[in-house]
């Protein structure tokens, strides 16, 4: 922290000490109002005396703030900016308010958000390798699927735009070793696809929403890269909250193809439970071990319910939790000898929260 930054800070706490303030709003504006504002959008250089960030945070956009969980918060102002690689500037508060006071100064800073449709960043649950997700998000993420004969690169590009709406791109590269020992290779079938949030309740822990994608046979089918038709899926998503930091999600839907002769209609539903756990005190790198049920089922006379489990692990990379990685292994529960056992892991990139390079130090 700079001399300025840290003298401002001091004054700030010992304003907390002579006020002894005991509302969030009154801890605010003892001890944050100075850089912040009284209405929660930054002080301008000129009244604070010194350098600020490129910008201080504006709580009452609540595009932004609804976004990222009461954690990510508390963590700032126990440690300081730098414990999620922001700016020194912010500085810590852990030795001058305790914990139930910033929980006072954070439940008051979501008062600044005056819009409550916003689904918020407790609900946005660690992304699961196959099931999705309730919660719409800016996200680039990069799912390798490994097998006996080969490898996918599946590379899916979310954005998200309003309050409660997100559009995706999916697109698949496949490398399979033919019995001749050559490789073979390409781009397979790309889907576009739309989220839509229908509800969310931070005080039941749960969101729900539906997506609608369609297909389209861009892979050559020949080479084993496509399906050769174009296929429409409608599928429902469910996350819920549970105790001590875990949480589950669901998703079901059906499949279907334009020409019934070149693919079936086919349903499915997935189930991830997971929990949560953090490092250094609940400010640190965040672990996520899950297990997801997966089933699928062509609607065909005689066709049997394939079952498969994932075990798996997330983890944040950077400081800023923006960058993540996820590793695990789908086995088969039933018909293993036609369906083989898969390693599967993905890089994730939150694009919201920073750039590649961004949130590690």
């Amino acid at each position: 922290m700079n001399g300025k930054a840290y003298a401002f800070a001091v004054v700030a706490l010992h304003g907390i000490v002579l006020a002894q303030p005991h509302t969030g709003k009154e801890i605010f504006q003892a001890a944050c109002v100075g850089c912040h504002g009284p209405d929660g959008k930054g002080m301008p250089q000129t009244t604070i005396g010194f350098a600020p960030p490129s910008t201080f945070p504006d709580f009452t956009d609540c595009g932004s703030t609804t976004r990222e969980p009461n954690a990510d918060w508390k963590a700032i102002i126990h440690q300081g900016g730098p414990v999620r690689a922001f700016s020194e500037i912010m500085p810590s508060f852990t030795e001058a308010l305790k914990p139930d006071e910033i929980e006072k100064v954070v439940q008051y800073l979501r008062t600044f958000c005056r819009e409550s449709s916003w689904p918020r960043g407790e609900l946005n649950f660690p992304r699961a390798l196959i099931t999705d997700k309730a919660f719409p998000e800016d996200e680039t993420v990069i799912t390798t699927t490994i097998h006996a004969n080969g490898f996918s690169n599946d590379i899916v590009y979310e954005r998200r735009f309003g309050i409660r709406n997100q559009v995706e791109a999916a697109v698949p590269v496949r490398f399979e070793r033919q019995g001749t020992g050559t490789w073979l290779g390409g781009v397979g079938d790309i889907t576009l696809g739309y989220k839509r949030v229908l509800s969310s309740s931070l005080q039941t822990g749960s969101i729900f929403s539906i997506s609608g994608e369609v297909t389209l046979p861009t892979g050559n089918r020949a080479r084993g890269l496509g399906a050769g038709v174009t296929i429409f899926e409608t599928f429902a998503t469910y996350g819920q909250l549970l105790p001590k930091d875990s949480f589950l999600q669901f998703q079901g839907g059906v499949e279907m193809p334009t020409h019934l002769d070149d693919a079936a209609r086919a349903v499915f539903w997935r189930t991830a439970v997971g929990k949560r756990f953090t490092q250094g005190g609940g400010f640190g790198r965040l672990w996520s071990p899950m297990v997801e049920l997966l089933a699928d089922r062509e609607l065909v006379t005689g066709e049997k319910i394939d079952w498969d489990v994932i075990p798996q692990i997330q983890i944040t990379l950077s400081k800023r939790q923006h960058i993540r990685f996820n590793f695990g292994v789908r086995f088969p529960v039933n018909q293993a000898g036609t369906r083989p056992t898969q390693a599967m892991f993905y890089l994730l990139w939150d694009r919201f929260d920073g750039g590649l390079r961004e949130g590690w130090k």
